[in-house]
């Protein structure tokens, strides 16, 4: 049953039904929204115009500006056009949009460009988009083109990023009560490129426009304001129908909050006021913390205080300096942020009453961006969490101020007889500097203090005395200080920067190193050790990963040690993470009992696993809780996720290949041994109905040689399928040869022997060396290379020729040269003879083509190669190469 509440409110269900009821009285209304003059909005409302004349709608163009384009004017031919009239106007005539003929002609779709332009004076509407109302109050239709710096909400936004005021400008409203905005977008590049051609304006104004209002920068603002403007518009129609309907969402909206946090437990105050800030707006919400120093209690309070806002949904994020209000306004104008939330100091430091503090720093330097000062509810919890180890160290840092302080009094009183005090002051602000850089901001401003009060007290006349008998030394004393101060916050902020550069360039260079050596490295388990150890070596923590098995469920592909410190409910959180693809454990909201942190390996199509991290200790911990850590962890894993989806990639390419390869093979087996088949059959075909049709009429010796027909061209049959399923096998991988160290003289003897009828004709020469050692080879196989050979040989050269068979041992690998001393090789490459089915023509004997590719698959099989060329003289030879393996 559905729930009461969830039913559709009936005052929106009425305003809805009005809505619509009105609508069909009114004409409707479409708008070709665009960022700027020239993207084409004219071209885009003429080209649906002309497809509307297509399917029979009466179109009247009442009035399209064409600016002289050819591409633009082309679309409106044939179509009826509005004549203009005509208002004599201070002794000039002026043309404009003609609203009562337009009335009077009713057509069923009218076009009416430039919706912001101003009319001529004494017109009855000073608009052009009142006149467009006034069609559609009388149920007309209307298509019309504007541009998004036109529309009045985004007046001084415009202003803002252009630095030009729009004075013709059109209410939000009518855009609003638009029956449909068709954004008409191109990219900036493409826009200048139509500005330079002087298809938007004339070439003198194309060139000032260019320089100003058409830059990339404003461009791009502009473009952003035109997707906005749609994008919101479309939310308001959506939002109206679920309001309707009872369905709760959030819109986006171009407002975007900053809320500063701290170690002040105030800072939770303003954490949920900028939550509460963000719904009422609709708006994306940052919380951000300004790290002075690294560690400490301190940052542990900021970091419960980020985590608390990242919980309420806020994007976190830490920076390190110094200048809290230049940093903060700094990212605010880099994220585009429009509303600053900070909290109310509660007491004023010394300082502030030279430089003001950062709320008042912030206001001044905030400019556009809007600041909201909240005061937090200081419960007093901060005061109490203040450990004495704290407090010891904050005053150690003041007490080395001051003994530099003493240090840098004590070498001027090594210096006063000899040099002049202007010189002694020098001293102090070297002092001064040394403090600024060593400790912070705090201790270098007591320090400046210090320095001015030892250095009046010491050596000003009256020495030993604040009292200043010249009064120009209190100028130098002014100057002294300010001098002091000014070093001092300049050190501290170039402290800052410094710490916060160095911290930037360590991240990108180790996330560049792992990127570098993720690339150069193939193979599951080394892809995991290589994330295994920069995770481990960077963050300090245990780390391992999982991978989804076959059936999801995931197996410890790569644990170093997880042993020791995975439990079971450990593999069940992993095993949630893989199904979720989402973090849980430590750190974080889901299942935040176990002690491990489990980040999804996130593919292109699925997760791949998991991979896992154990901090140490509770540094390692809060290590992980920074945000920028956590992202630069994020980094990671998902730089390990792309390494290890492209291995799975290139290895299921690597199949692929070798699947095609083979359908590939057989495909060119049955086009090509089609004659080859053919053949043979057609004699045993013909050979056997000879015999039957002679029957015993056929004389003995007739008889003999057909059956003697049909038995050799059954074995050539035979021999031809043996040899075409053999190049097969090889050439497909399925033949792994069986290597085994074998005499080379038994692999040669053995195919003479077989050959010797073959080679009856022909002397063989042998040369084998006495220790050449035994050759990994697969006995069979390259006893048929040498059958092929060795026969090629015999029936392609004349009887009473010889045949050399040779081998040698050259850079740990043995060649075997086979040579006769007959016509040699025929014209051309070579390397062709070792393809399928070519077939060689020496000597005019004819083969299928086959044995040579046998060859050359054998040879490849081994990891050798074999080559053919012919003799200085006489002849061919064909050479094997065989590598030797040490076994």
């Amino acid at each position: 049953m559905r729930n009461e509440d969830d039913r559709p409110d009936p005052d929106a269900l009425l305003a809805m039904v009005q809505r619509e009821e009105a609508s069909k009285r009114r004409g409707r209304l479409r708008i070709f929204l665009g960022m700027a003059p020239g993207v084409g909005k004219t071209y885009a409302m003429l080209e649906a115009a002309r497809l509307k004349m297509a399917e029979g709608l009466a179109v009247l163009a009442g009035i399209v500006e064409t600016h002289g384009r050819e591409d633009t004017e082309a679309l409106m031919y044939e179509m009826p056009v509005l004549a203009r009239r005509r208002v004599d106007y201070k002794g000039h005539v002026l043309e404009d949009f003609d609203l009562d003929e337009a009335l009077a002609r009713r057509p069923g779709l009218i076009l009416v460009d430039e919706l912001a332009h101003a009319n001529v004076p004494g017109s009855r509407h000073p608009k052009r988009w009142q006149d467009v109302d006034e069609l559609l109050e009388n149920g007309l239709d209307v298509w019309t083109t504007l541009n998004v710096q036109h529309l009045e909400s985004l007046n001084d936004i415009v202003a803002q990023i252009t630095g030009v005021r729009v004075r013709e400008t059109v209410p939000d409203a009518v855009l609003e009560r638009a029956e449909a905005v068709i954004l008409v977008d191109l990219p900036p590049e493409d826009l200048r490129q139509r500005l330079s051609e002087g298809k938007v304006y004339l070439p003198r104004q194309a060139e000032w426009a260019g320089e100003n209002f058409f830059r990339t920068g404003n461009l791009s603002a502009l473009r952003e304001l035109a997707l906005r403007s749609t994008a919101n518009r479309v939310n308001t129609e959506v939002l109206v129908y679920r309001q309707g309907h009872a369905i709760q969402t959030t819109w986006p909206t171009s407002e975007r909050i900053l809320v500063c946090v701290g170690p002040s437990p105030t800072s939770a105050t303003l954490v949920r006021s900028a939550k509460r800030l963000a719904d009422g707006l609709r708006a994306s919400w940052h919380a951000l913390y300004v790290q002075h120093q690294p560690g400490g209690e301190a940052q542990a309070r900021a970091l419960d205080n980020l985590r608390l806002a990242q919980e309420l949904g806020a994007e976190t994020h830490v920076l390190a300096g110094g200048d809290v209000a230049r940093l903060i306004v700094g990212f605010a104008r880099q994220r585009n942020i429009t509303r600053i939330v900070i909290g109310k100091p509660v007491g004023r430091r010394l300082s502030d009453f030279f430089t003001g503090s950062p709320v008042d720093q912030l206001v001044r330097l905030s400019e556009e961006i809007d600041v909201h000062v909240i005061k937090g509810q200081d419960t007093g919890e901060g005061r109490g969490r203040k450990t004495q180890a704290s407090r010891t160290a904050r005053w150690k840092d003041y007490a080395a101020a001051l003994g530099v302080v003493a240090a840098c009094t004590g070498a001027c009183f090594a210096m006063y007889p000899y040099v002049e005090l202007a010189n002694l002051i020098m001293v102090y602000l070297v002092g001064v500097m040394l403090v600024a850089a060593w400790k912070s901001r705090g201790p270098s401003v007591m320090a400046s203090a210090v320095s001015v009060l030892a250095f009046d007290f010491c050596f000003v006349p009256p020495r030993y005395s604040f009292a200043v008998t010249d009064i120009s030394y209190l100028v130098t004393f002014v100057v002294m200080f300010a001098v002091a101060l000014v070093i001092s916050t300049m050190a501290s902020r170039i402290k800052a920067q410094a710490d916060s550069a160095g911290q930037l360039e360590r991240q990108a260079s180790e996330l560049s190193d792992l990127s570098r050596r993720l690339a150069g490295t193939r193979g599951t388990a080394s892809l995991l050790q290589v994330a295994h150890e920069h995770i481990e070596e960077v963050f300090g923590c245990k780390a391992f990963a999982l991978l989804r098995g076959p059936s999801g469920q995931l197996e410890m592909s790569f644990v170093p040690g997880a042993g020791e410190f995975l439990a079971d409910r450990d593999l069940g959180v992993a095993q949630w993470v893989v199904d979720n693809a989402k973090p849980a454990g430590l750190t974080t909201q889901t299942l935040s009992e176990s002690e491990v942190l489990f980040l999804p390996l996130q593919g292109a199509e699925e997760v791949l696993g998991v991979i896992g991290l154990k901090p140490g200790d509770e540094g390692g911990r809060d290590n992980l809780l920074l945000p920028d850590q956590r992202r630069l962890l994020d980094a990671f894993v998902h730089q390990a996720a792309l390494a290890l989806e492209v291995d799975k990639l290139e290895e299921k390419a690597k199949t692929s290949l070798v699947e095609a390869e083979r359908e590939k093979l057989r495909a060119a087996l049955l086009s090509t041994v089609t004659h080859d088949f053919k053949t043979p059959l057609a004699a045993i075909s013909g050979s056997a109905e000879s015999l039957m049709a002679l029957g015993e009429a056929a004389g003995p010796e007739v008889r003999r040689a057909l059956e003697e027909n049909i038995a050799g061209e059954a074995s050539r049959l035979e021999r031809l399928v043996d040899n075409l399923l053999r190049i097969a096998a090889l050439e497909s991988g399925a033949v792994v040869p069986n290597l085994e160290a074998v005499p080379l003289e038994e692999i040669v003897g053995s195919s003479l022997a077989r050959l010797e009828s073959v080679l009856a004709g022909h002397s063989v020469r042998l040369d084998i060396p006495p220790d050449l050692p035994p050759v990994p080879m697969d006995e069979l196989l390259m006893e048929q290379v040498f059958l092929n050979l060795l026969d090629n040989a015999a029936k392609h050269t004349p009887p009473g020729t010889e045949i050399g068979v040779m081998a040698r041992l050259r850079d740990g690998e043995v060649e075997i040269e086979i040579s006769d001393n007959g016509p040699g090789l025929g014209p051309g490459d070579p390397e062709r003879l070792f393809e399928r089915f070519q077939r060689g023509d020496r000597g005019g004997v004819q083969g299928y083509g086959l044995g040579l590719a046998i060859c050359r698959a054998v040879a490849r099989a081994h990891g050798g190669t074999i080559t053919a060329r012919n003799n200085a003289r006489l002849g061919a030879t064909f050479t094997i190469t065989l590598p030797i393996h040490e076994r």
